[in-house]
């Protein structure tokens, strides 16, 4: 216990300059954002994937924020961050990111996003390349591999019947099979239930619009991350997603499409050494 304490303390020490959680409004919604690190390291910002929360990347932070200074956001609609009316489309939560930083005076970043997380986190290496310093770009895609019919009739079901009556179904392609029992996928399950039903349908709306396929994109740094067992993003997927930004595709063995709780020192492990190596682009 003792050694614990000292830990602990070593760890303040160490970022005495975290601001820790917030609540700002750069723009006309009212945004959920968590600051942890120290003050001049290199900053990080953390994107969470459709139907959970900032709190997805809990079990990265201890290791991340000893080296750089981490930015987590609640997407609208999501955790303790407010939405408004309908339709909002991926550019729009792009710009909901960027608005944050800007508030927050960062200049320069490295993302990484999860599934949404990481359509959000492409879009903004699009709007503001000059500003982003790398990509990590895990368990997504140009282009959802399910098609746009499916995911505006998942956002009228929603609607008219809200989310718990599909969380077992979208809980299995979260996670593998011998961890959907597991307490972290409970918390999982949590998050999606107190995901907004406007937060849900808008943003699977957003998704069937999204097809980035033939976006002419910038040269900006980039990783590919994939679950090995991730069902939602076939591995075509996110090779060609990966020859797009001229990246490196890495596979997280024993890992779905939400590796943060499931294979958390294989995901942060690709970050640290992604963002440590820090190659020109």
């Amino acid at each position: 216990m003792q050694i614990q304490i000292v830990q602990a303390m070593e760890l303040a020490r160490k970022n005495k300059n975290e601001e820790s959680w917030m609540f700002i409004r750069p723009l006309k919604l009212t945004q959920h954002v968590d600051v942890q690190g120290p003050e001049n390291a290199k900053t990080l910002v953390l994107l969470h994937s459709l139907g959970t929360d900032l709190h997805l990347w809990d079990l990265q932070m201890p290791r991340l924020i000893e080296r750089y200074r981490v930015v987590r956001l609640d997407i609208r609609g999501h955790g303790l961050s407010a939405i408004d009316a309908l339709p909002f489309s991926m550019s729009d939560l792009a710009d909901d990111v960027i608005a944050a930083l800007d508030h927050l005076h960062i200049t320069e970043f490295s993302v990484a996003g999860v599934s949404i997380g990481g359509t959000i986190a492409q879009w903004i290496g699009f709007k503001i390349p000059r500003r982003v310093q790398g990509l990590v770009i895990v368990d997504t895609s140009l282009v959802n591999a399910a098609p746009p019919s499916l995911w505006r009739a998942r956002a009228e079901d929603v609607f008219h019947h809200g989310v718990e009556h599909l969380e077992m179904g979208i809980l299995a392609k979260w996670v593998t099979p011998n961890f959907i029992d597991s307490p972290y996928a409970d918390g999982m399950k949590q998050m999606l239930r107190r995901t907004t039903v406007e937060a849900f349908a808008g943003c699977s709306y957003a998704i069937a619009d999204t097809d980035l396929t033939n976006m002419n994109f910038p040269r900006v740094r980039a990783v590919v991350v994939r679950g090995a067992e991730d069902r939602l993003t076939p591995p075509d997927y996110a090779r060609r997603l990966a020859e797009k930004w001229h990246a490196e595709l890495h596979t997280i063995p024993g890992a779905a499409h939400l590796p943060n709780f499931e294979q958390p020192d294989a995901l942060t492990n690709e970050i640290l050494s992604f963002i440590d190596a820090d190659k020109p682009a």
